[in-house]
């Protein structure tokens, strides 16, 4: 870390912080369980993922990777559609791979935490009722059984990094867990939906595309109350609601 020019805050709220300095990514979080998670995870998945260069609790450091990150959400993204096809290849490797031994979230779980975000939404004034119940309606494609795999569990764009056409690596994978296939292919498509046909040609197999939009709103709806709690911005232009506003 000798030469560097400062410390960068990357992302910081009352759970987590993510700081850079130098080439070295600081990771604090006050749930150690995510961070075995997230330990554990990297060290199966078939895909690159940072070096972890130390742990001492509540601080993970990881090396920096390579290249610049696949996109931002609420930007238009630079990256080629070669990179997103490779990002749909990558997740595709990581699906076939052995299940992790921890299970995800149940149908029941996600389909309950559903409602209540639904009934806080509308009751707190955040967003239209007819925005919400229509996106409500959309979700429920989402909610039947799948067959379960290694899922990211938050494949943001900001998480894929790549250097060219090339994918360097993938971050931030405390959330982990068996889980459906279409969910990573609808975080990683979220507000970048001109890019969702280069993903799924890199994914290489059929995909239900009215699932991935089910996904869309749902956890555009699931991620409303904790954004605005956690200092974020979802009315952002290209944000969750923008992407809830063009499922009406």
């Amino acid at each position: 870390m000798a030469g560097m020019e400062g410390i960068e805050v990357v992302v910081a709220h009352s759970e987590r912080a993510t700081l850079r300095v130098g080439d070295v990514f600081l990771k604090v979080d006050v749930d150690q369980t995510r961070t075995d998670v997230e330990v554990e995870a990297m060290a199966m998945v078939p895909i690159p993922t940072p070096e972890v260069l130390w742990r001492k609790p509540p601080v993970l450091a990881l090396a920096a990777l390579p290249g610049t990150a696949l996109g931002r959400l609420g930007e238009p993204s630079t990256a080629s559609s070669a990179a997103w096809a490779a990002a749909g290849a990558a997740a595709r490797l990581l699906h076939d791979a052995p299940l992790p031994p921890w299970p995800g979230r149940s149908l029941d779980e996600i389909a309950s935490r559903l409602d209540g975000e639904c009934a806080w939404l509308v009751t707190n004034g955040v967003l239209p009722a007819d925005l919400v119940t229509r996106n409500r309606r959309v979700a429920e494609a989402a909610l039947r059984p799948w067959t379960p795999v290694f899922m990211h569990g938050d494949l943001q764009v900001s998480h894929v990094f790549v250097d060219g056409d090339e994918i360097t690596g993938v971050i931030d994978w405390s959330e982990a867990a068996q889980g459906d296939a279409l969910f990573d292919l609808a975080i990683l498509t979220l507000g970048h939906e001109e890019h969702l046909g280069d993903v799924v040609a890199g994914y290489g197999t059929h995909v239900d595309l009215d699932v991935i939009r089910a996904w869309w709103s749902l956890r555009s709806l699931l991620a409303v109350r904790w954004l605005v709690e956690h200092g974020f911005d979802p009315s952002l232009p290209g944000c969750e609601f923008d992407v809830l506003r063009a499922r009406m």
